[in-house]
């Protein structure tokens, strides 16, 4: 039997908690392991809890979810971040990518594409409501000045593992099409995000996208 997809909330929205909540404990391929409504307690429930997926919310009590997610990667850094927000202007959307969130959906989104979507930021995939996707599209479509390219000094091997996140592969995919294993994958991108910079697999393609790196 498959293993679930262990899931952890946050959202201080008392109805739209109970209602996810609901959602995701009658889906068979979750598991639903919290939900709560801040991330006060996140130091100790993130590496306590061990979820797969964080569904985070921006607006809350405290620490925003964007200040939490970097966290959460900081903590366990297999667990991917998948926004839930009602926010869907540029600064908030490019604020939780470089922060290191995996996919950002809208509230409105139907339930059966929040379940999609979880399983696809769980395989390696970074979804995200089409109307956000339409604005980051439309940033990269921008006239951007021309730019001498910076040299990252990435070595062949983190050239080519780069280049295969582009293409969407997960790291199991990585692992078995350069022939080594998982957590030699996990190495080199550690690597790869020090020298880009950056906080996330969606934040690392953007760049090389946007910088032309591969």
């Amino acid at each position: 039997m498959e293993n679930k997809i262990r899931i952890l909330l946050y959202e201080d929205n008392r109805d739209l908690r109970e209602g996810m909540t609901f959602l995701l404990q009658a889906t068979p391929s979750l598991q639903l392991v919290g939900a709560f409504p801040d991330t006060s307690n996140l130091e100790m429930q993130i590496p306590g809890l061990k979820p797969d997926v964080v569904l985070m919310d921006i607006d809350m009590p405290g620490r925003t979810g964007i200040e939490a997610t970097p966290v959460v990667k900081a903590l366990r850094p297999e667990t991917q971040v998948l926004m839930l927000t009602v926010f869907e202007d540029e600064d908030r959307i490019f604020q939780a990518i470089r922060n290191g969130a995996s996919g950002y959906l809208l509230k409105r989104t139907s339930p059966t594409e929040i379940i999609a979507a979880i399983h696809d930021v769980n395989q390696g995939g970074s979804p995200m409501t089409s109307s956000i996707a339409r604005r980051v599209l439309f940033f990269f479509q921008q006239e951007q000045p021309v730019a001498k390219l910076k040299d990252y000094d990435l070595s062949p091997r983190e050239m080519e593992i780069l280049k295969s996140l582009v293409k969407g592969f997960s790291y199991k995919l990585i692992a078995d099409e350069h022939f080594i294993s998982i957590d030699t994958v996990r190495s080199h991108i550690r690597h790869i995000y020090e020298k880009l910079q950056v906080n996330s697999k969606t934040e690392a393609v953007l760049k090389a996208l946007k910088e032309k790196i591969v």
